[in-house]
């Protein structure tokens, strides 16, 4: 019989339940019902804390050659309980908290709908 890995990781340390599968699936089937550049491809990696989402820049007003942009950071505060938000600040290459979430659905959909351009420019 096979046995089960656990999704918890160890970090300098100190255990934490992000990042998972479980989550890693969701955030990956909700960039699919994003409103703004659909036709492109995101790509979501696991970090510490949480997930890294990067894209394809179509627009072309972050990179020039359309190369691939950070798009947001998701992260899990483990002592709060509750999701933050980053986006990238391009011109000077620092991330900036946008927002903080109870919950990761909540969170999700303000990142797809993104009406203030923020995330998808």
């Amino acid at each position: 019989m096979a046995s089960m890995r656990s999704t918890v990781t160890t970090l300098g340390g100190a255990a934490s339940a992000q990042p998972n599968e479980f989550d890693y699936k969701r955030i990956v089937r909700a960039l699919e019902q994003r409103r703004r550049y659909r036709y492109v491809t995101p790509v979501v990696t696991k970090t510490a804390n949480g997930y890294r989402i990067q894209s394809p820049c179509c627009s072309r007003n972050v990179d020039p050659d359309g190369g691939v942009i950070d798009i947001a950071l998701v992260l899990f505060d483990e002592r709060k309980g509750n999701w933050r938000l980053l986006r990238k600040d391009h011109a000077i290459g620092v991330w900036e908290l946008d927002s903080e979430f109870s919950r990761l659905a909540e969170l999700l959909d303000h990142l797809k709908e993104d009406a203030e351009r923020r995330f998808w420019q």
